[in-house]
């Protein structure tokens, strides 16, 4: 058995994360200090926890080598975004569907990694392992904190703000201060979908063929979901994509959206919906490993508040489609 340096939790031989905490052990144990403010890094860190500058990572998380010839697209340490190009579409699954209009903007093809989450935060925080395994325990506050660092890392403008401040990663992801984020849609950097965009997205944008589940009706061939995931998450893009190339729509993990939830859709037509302006609970789509089929379909909705946490959630994210972005 071996402890974690931060937190001091038991941990076993070969563990490579606390599970307590998410902080790197093992092979990733502490082994320098920032140049800064002296804090405590990994090996794996690309920014200091304590003062927020950026460090060189001596290594990255290795990829996972028993499925890694399963995966269908190549993996990188940054997400690979598809234009989605935008249309109409009747938005929810019941009578009375919500008339919506979006115009383009860019989807990652795939759910973030643990490998590209580590990348950036230099941390993983998931409880099934694995470096193409989709990123999970992931609250959706994190989830914003990763696309803003992840923007500042691309040199792009992050679309995330409360007030002035967009290093969002000094607030407590439990506080009430999350109530008062901003999302800049007009700016180049990254964010998680609305929930429009991914449904649209998910049913194939305007190739869409009016599936149940995204990219066919036979779910098996495209999800893992709770009769076939041997209960736990798998590498992304190991099932077969939708017709935009996205791969995990349905199943594996359930994704994170901007948007509150609400309970109904408005039924007048609305043109880059971004939902109700305020909320409890957050958007979360697409059903998980551990879901009937019921919940993975294209149109099933429901929430989670903003610090929930699960093995399986995780979240993909957007940018937005303008001059600055091209």
């Amino acid at each position: 058995m071996l402890n974690c340096i931060k937190c001091k939790t038991e941990l076993p031989d070969n563990a490579n994360f606390c599970s307590n905490c998410g902080f790197p052990v093992g092979d990733t144990k502490v082994c320098r200090s920032c140049p800064s403010c002296g804090g405590t890094l990994s090996a794996i860190d690309k920014f200091c926890s304590q003062c927020g500058k950026p460090v060189t990572p001596i290594k990255s998380v290795a990829p996972t080598s028993s499925l890694a010839a399963t995966v269908k697209v190549k993996l990188g340490l940054l997400p690979n975004l598809l234009k989605v190009e935008g249309g109409h579409f009747l938005m929810g699954g019941s009578r009375t569907n919500s008339p919506v209009s979006l115009t383009d903007f860019y989807m990652s093809e795939t759910l973030v990694t643990q490998q590209q989450y580590a990348h950036i935060t230099g941390k993983n925080p998931s409880k099934l392992t694995g470096a193409n395994r989709p990123v999970e325990m992931v609250d959706w506050g994190e989830a914003i904190i990763y696309c803003n660092a992840l923007s500042v890392q691309q040199g792009l403008s992050p679309c995330y703000n409360i007030g002035t401040e967009t290093n969002l990663s000094q607030f407590d992801t439990a506080s009430p201060i999350w109530k008062r984020v901003n999302c800049n849609f007009l700016a180049n950097g990254y964010r998680l979908p609305t929930e429009a965009e991914w449904e649209y997205a998910a049913r194939g944008g305007k190739k869409q063929q009016n599936y149940t589940f995204s990219g066919s009706n036979d779910i098996s061939k495209i999800a893992w979901y709770g009769e076939n995931s041997n209960i736990e998450t798998h590498d992304v893009a190991t099932k077969e994509p939708n017709s935009l190339g996205l791969y995990d729509m349905t199943g594996n993990v359930n994704e994170w959206c901007w948007d509150y939830f609400s309970n109904t859709l408005p039924l007048v037509p609305q043109t880059n919906p971004r939902g109700p302006a305020i909320g409890s609970l957050h958007v979360k789509r697409g059903g998980s490993w551990l879901d009937d089929p019921q919940q993975c379909t294209v149109f099933y909705r429901t929430g989670s508040s903003t610090n929930s946490k699960s093995s399986n959630l995780g979240f993909r994210v957007c940018r937005s489609v303008f001059t600055q972005a091209n």
